[in-house]
């Protein structure tokens, strides 16, 4: 049976269960070597990539299928740049507050948040999808079983239509997840970080700490 590359639990989890006719297998290297492995050897048919890289290389050929938020979800904070600065440093945070995205500072607020609560990390499939529309936030979030066979798969929405408020004093360094936007209305990424607090909740009402527990410690074992 065809043999799937990919150096993602999060991804080799999802796509088990969504495909249990395919055989999955570790890779690892840099985009070159992948590449190579899938060009040079016969042990694979296919290897996932993230998109993103291979359009920076220029190598959009190299793609021959886009996977959706139905056959894959992504992990938290997949894509997103953050500048590291010095907390409370207000000359810095006022500097760089020119370069926040509103919209991708709610959706990492609210998959951090989410990731946080249900104390997941990479040795575990934890997986995301955000979408603001109409000034709503919609969070999918879900964790699988490393073969895929058992999960959970949740999606909620708060409304961050906030208008941004003069917020100078003492709370003008809040962070929410290590998160500081100075430009970014504070009720909206409070609504954000509950929101994902809200969905890490209802997945472990529903047994999600049970699926991560089996999954990291066959994770670690390995």
């Amino acid at each position: 049976r065809s043999v799937i590359g990919t150096s993602s639990l999060r991804r080799a989890a999802q796509l088990k269960k969504k495909f249990p006719q395919l055989e999955f297998r570790d890779i690892r290297g840099n985009l070159n070597t992948r590449l190579k492995k899938l060009d040079e050897k016969e042990d694979f048919s296919a290897i996932i990539l993230a998109a993103a890289g291979l359009k920076r290389m220029g190598w959009e050929n190299r793609i021959g299928q886009l996977l959706s938020p139905e056959d894959c979800l992504y992990a938290v904070g997949q894509g997103a740049l953050a500048v590291e600065v010095r907390a409370k440093d207000q000359e810095i945070l006022n500097m760089v507050s020119a370069l926040h995205d509103a919209d991708t500072v709610l959706r990492c607020i609210a998959e951090r948040a989410f990731m946080k609560r249900l104390e997941g990390g990479c040795s575990v499939p934890v997986a995301v999808n955000t979408m603001l529309k109409d000034g709503q936030l919609y969070l999918t979030g879900a964790v699988y079983s490393l073969d895929g066979s058992d999960s959970l798969k949740e999606t909620m929405q708060t409304s961050v239509n906030y208008p941004q408020q003069n917020e100078d004093g003492p709370n003008d360094d809040v962070q929410h997840v290590g998160i500081t936007a100075k430009n970014v209305p504070g009720q909206a990424q409070e609504a954000a970080e509950n929101l994902g607090v809200e969905l890490a909740t209802l997945l472990l009402s529903k047994g999600a700490k049970h699926i991560l527990s089996v999954a990291r410690q066959l994770n670690d074992a390995r």
